[in-house]
């Protein structure tokens, strides 16, 4: 089967703000190029919003919320189905678009835009979801009802990962809950979201209801900053997902910021490795490990050990690492050639503390992709130590630690040593074994037997520790709380 060969965009293309329901091209200085990172090459331009720019996007929020609000959410909820059947149409589109843009293989790009439309479907239950309670009686002639109010303006700050996955995980919850939305895509990967901005318009959503801008930093704060933005949803890397709670919190916000991982996968001895390694294999080096939940320590209990790390190394010189839109293609690149030489980095750095790195992913021979393209092959240490930098540290690159422990006890407690408690998994046959593990284990998201514990569209994102910072996680009925207010009513007639 041939390659599918997306068409390359005009190199001057400029990524549009979405104001008012209308695609406008920013005024700023500005700008810096969107890259297709299995080529190199420039694909589009993306501005750097002015502060004015922001501003009008907010304010075209607030304005559009009064009407937006009063919509009932029954029709809220028709929008969305219009919405998913768009996101249906144009499924393999918006796939492609999020390789050109990203990288990751064809595969994992409809994956992603599949959970993505997932949570559509969970939004178009806004009616039931967005049921009160009420008990009459709760004194002589007093009646009591909880009543579900949208909060306002939310704002998303997204990161360039999963680039259509987590705007959906946003803003179709945000907007049946009858909050309209500003969203900010990662200036790396803009272009997926404003794809899924034009959708959006195209199944009629009213004007200013949703707006897009882009930019950095400078951005973000003025996102956070502006009092018409009452929620702020974001996900992204540790260091900044602490700074915008912060920063959210301090400007008096509702927030919630999922941040980074280091997520440990436990193999007993008693392990089925004919499943177990190639669920570790895709959960260490898909998307080239730039995912919030892959799985990137593995801790080898017991004299599993040697026969694991032998299987894994000959797993990952199997892996095909080249264009994502390549069928024969396992993995694609890294985002930039800063993350590249990351990796890089993180390589000698594992070796010089005294690890053993027993697959090298700069001598990987089976790269096949185009020259200019951000390519790194997977790796893999053996004898990590638990207080090693590639053990501790958020790589977000195909690079796999291998701890060796003797017992359980003694896996529980290296993993929970983390800062991080986004996932953690565990591979046995031993129900006693898997209850050990998800009692004391202290990660929000759990597999057994599972690679990748990533929860279903009705299920929350439940990162602990510093891979979440607030009280109400993405996704779920957690994000319809996070997306509402709760008022009471007490009344006596």
């Amino acid at each position: 089967m041939a390659a599918l060969r997306v068409p390359t965009p005009d190199r001057t293309r400029a990524v549009p703000l979405l104001v008012a329901g209308e695609w406008r091209n920013s005024d700023t200085q500005r700008w810096e190029p969107v890259y297709n990172p299995a080529t190199g090459e420039v694909i589009a331009q993306v501005p750097h919003a002015t502060q004015e720019e922001v501003a009008a996007a907010v304010q075209a929020a607030a304005r559009a919320y009064p009407s937006w609000r009063a919509t009932p959410p029954i029709e809220r909820a028709r929008l969305m189905f219009r919405y998913k059947e768009l996101l249906e149409r144009h499924f393999e589109e918006l796939a492609l678009l999020v390789t050109r843009e990203n990288g990751k293989t064809l595969a994992d790009a409809r994956a992603e835009v599949r959970r993505g439309i997932e949570v559509v479907e969970f939004a178009t239950g806004a009616p039931t979801l967005l049921l009160g309670e009420m008990a009459e009686d709760v004194a002589r002639g007093i009646d009591s009802e909880l009543v579900r109010a949208p909060l306002g303006v939310v704002a998303g700050i997204c990161p360039f990962n999963f680039p259509a996955m987590i705007p959906l995980w946003m803003f179709p919850l945000a907007l049946v809950c009858g909050n309209t939305f500003v969203l900010k895509p990662s200036e790396r990967t803009p272009l997926s979201a404003v794809r899924l901005g034009e959708l959006l318009l195209e199944a009629g959503v009213p004007e200013g209801v949703f707006n897009i801008v882009h930019g950095g930093k400078e951005t973000v704060d003025a996102l956070v900053a502006h009092p018409d933005v009452k929620a702020v949803s974001f996900v992204g890397s540790q260091p900044v997902a602490k700074y915008v709670y912060a920063e959210a919190a301090r400007h008096g916000k509702r927030v919630q910021a999922l941040g980074g991982a280091k997520n440990h996968l436990i193999v007993m001895p008693d392990a089925d490795l004919e499943r177990t390694v190639p669920a570790i294999i895709s959960s260490a080096f898909g998307a080239a490990g730039q995912r919030c939940l892959a799985g990137s320590v593995v801790v080898a209990v017991g004299d599993v050990a040697d026969t694991l790390v032998d299987a894994l190394s000959a797993a990952a010189a199997e892996i095909v690492v080249g264009e994502g839109t390549d069928p024969e293609v396992d993995m694609g690149p890294v985002i930039r050639p800063e993350a590249r030489q990351r990796v890089l980095g993180y390589l000698e750095r594992g070796q010089e503390a005294g690890a053993s790195l027993v697959y090298d992913g700069r001598r990987h021979g089976r790269l096949k992709g185009p020259d200019g393209g951000f390519w790194v092959g997977p790796s893999i240490f053996d004898h990590v130590r638990p207080d090693m930098a590639v053990a501790c540290d958020e790589i977000f690159g195909p690079v796999l630690s291998v701890i060796r422990v003797g017992d359980l006890n003694a896996a529980i407690e290296v993993a929970n040593r983390s800062r991080y408690g986004n996932a953690a998994c565990i591979f046995t046959r031993s129900g006693r074994a898997a209850r050990e593990f998800r009692y004391r284990i202290e990660a929000g998201m759990l597999g057994v037997n599972i690679g990748v514990a990533a929860p279903m569209a009705w299920f929350p994102f439940s990162g602990w520790k510093q891979s979440f910072y607030g009280d109400l996680h993405a996704t779920g009925k957690d994000a319809v709380r996070f997306y509402t207010q709760v008022k009471m009513v007490i009344s006596r007639w």
